[in-house]
């Protein structure tokens, strides 16, 4: 469909479930390339084999380039804890209340997530069970180059130290030198253990393979640019990643119960994030679709950030009328959203619908922005349809589990006897013999 005629401030693009093309016009508001552009992959190769060849000289090289930071050795590229303590005493005492009461809710919502070791006893008397272990070292980047976000550093360190991770090693852009003190006292609060001022895709290199001053990790976690996401995708295999992430995005599904206005400033509350990032909003009540769109072009002009939700918004978003909330939660599963906030009277009779969202809101109340810095759960979520399979950012993603085996020789004896005919039917037959040589033993055993 076209976009409305009189919407003069904002060129919003309206669609309607009721149109014959509705999903192929569906699926072009939601298309997206995550792959990146060639040269974007070319140039992160390089840096990663110079980083992996040349190590901390390579670093040295590519931060005087790219953050046009001069240090006379890499060592001086690590920031000292009590560089980061220090901070909590020159941000405002409302700035450090914020960070220590938000690290404390977020804190309890993951110690929540924590599990246990397991066994069981079979009917042949063998142990089986799973022990969850936590990673040794982690790495987490930290944005830095065009904004800084204290809140991502809580919502990322957190949930690892809950998980029992032995050491955190953070790297972060500083462009031109300059420090952010509030991502210094995040820094502080979240616990982490070793905070270097690298960034780009040198920084992802350097914790995959290691240099001389940069620890090699387990696992690289936390949001990038492009260059950044390019390298946690050809690491990937040498280093656990946590997911490639693409624009972030907002679904409001409404029924016409909650202020326009609120409906609004969510949506512009993502929309201002980048020009790529998608709001969408989807009513049965064409009437609030409208009054919604009024408040838009209302409230759009005061917004520091007005051109990027413009761009945003006139870019990637669409209000959709449908036919139904059932219809709407229909879409909503079709989209996957990372953020999916639910402005209906009774949120909870249709979260059981809801099978694909990275973060489900429900209610009026529960915007998405308390998500983004407090609520408790971590805002590091799928994007880009990926909440089909991928999960948000939690204890979960920073520990392993192994498999524990305690086997009986009465136990090795019966299960040997379902194990080799499959074995022997795989043409594996040291794998039989394996088995057969402890039945038999166990047969010698029992006839002695």
């Amino acid at each position: 469909m076209q976009p409305r005629a009189d919407s003069l401030l904002l060129d919003l693009k309206r669609l309607t479930t009721r149109d014959s093309d509705f999903g192929a016009e569906l699926e072009k508001l939601l298309h997206w390339d995550m792959s990146e552009d060639n040269n974007v992959e070319r140039v992160a190769r390089e840096v990663i084999a110079e980083v992996r060849s040349r190590g901390d000289q390579a670093l040295l090289e590519y931060t005087r380039e790219f953050d046009r930071l001069t240090v006379a050795s890499a060592n001086k590229l690590e920031l000292s804890m009590e560089d980061c303590a220090g901070a909590l005493d020159r941000i405002s005492a409302d700035q450090r209340d914020a960070l220590e009461k938000a690290a404390a809710r977020i804190r309890v919502y993951h110690q929540h997530q924590q599990e246990s070791s397991w066994s069981f006893e079979d009917e042949f008397g063998n142990e089986l069970g799973q022990r969850i272990t936590a990673l040794d070292r982690v790495g987490v980047y930290v944005p830095g180059g065009q904004a800084s976000y204290p809140s991502s550093v809580l919502m990322t360190l957190i949930p690892a130290k809950v998980a029992g991770v032995s050491e955190l090693v953070v790297t972060q852009p500083t462009p031109d030198g300059v420090r952010n003190d509030m991502v210094l006292a995040a820094l502080a609060i979240a616990g982490a253990d070793r905070v270097f001022t690298v960034g780009g895709a040198q920084a992802i290199a350097s914790l995959a393979y290691g240099t001389k001053t940069i620890p090699r990790v387990d696992k690289i976690v936390g949001p990038g640019g492009a260059f950044v996401a390019a390298a946690k995708r050809l690491v990937f295999g040498q280093v656990g990643i946590d997911l490639i992430a693409g624009p972030s995005e907002v679904l409001v599904i409404a029924d016409g119960t909650t202020d326009p206005e609120w409906t609004a400033l969510d949506l512009f509350s993502q929309a201002e994030h980048d020009a790529a990032a998608q709001a969408i909003l989807l009513s049965s009540d064409d009437d609030f679709i409208d009054e919604v769109a009024s408040s838009m072009e209302q409230l759009l002009s005061a917004q520091p950030r007005a051109e990027i939700i413009r761009a945003s918004l006139e870019g990637r978003g669409a209000l959709i009328a449908t036919e139904s909330i059932a219809e709407s939660v229909e879409i909503a599963n079709r989209i996957a959203p990372e953020h999916l906030e639910l402005h209906i009277a009774d949120p909870q009779s249709v979260v059981a619908d809801v099978r694909h969202a990275g973060a489900i809101f429900c209610g009026a109340h529960a915007s998405e922005t308390l998500g983004d810095y407090v609520a408790g759960p971590s805002h590091v979520l799928p994007t880009f349809g990926t909440a089909r399979f991928a999960s948000p950012l939690g204890v979960y993603d920073f520990q392993k589990r192994s498999s524990v085996l305690n086997i009986t020789a009465d136990g090795a004896a019966s299960l040997a006897d379902i194990a080799l005919p499959i074995a022997e039917s795989e043409g594996l037959y040291a794998h039989a013999r394996a088995a057969a040589v402890r039945a038999q033993e166990m047969n010698k055993s029992k006839s002695s």
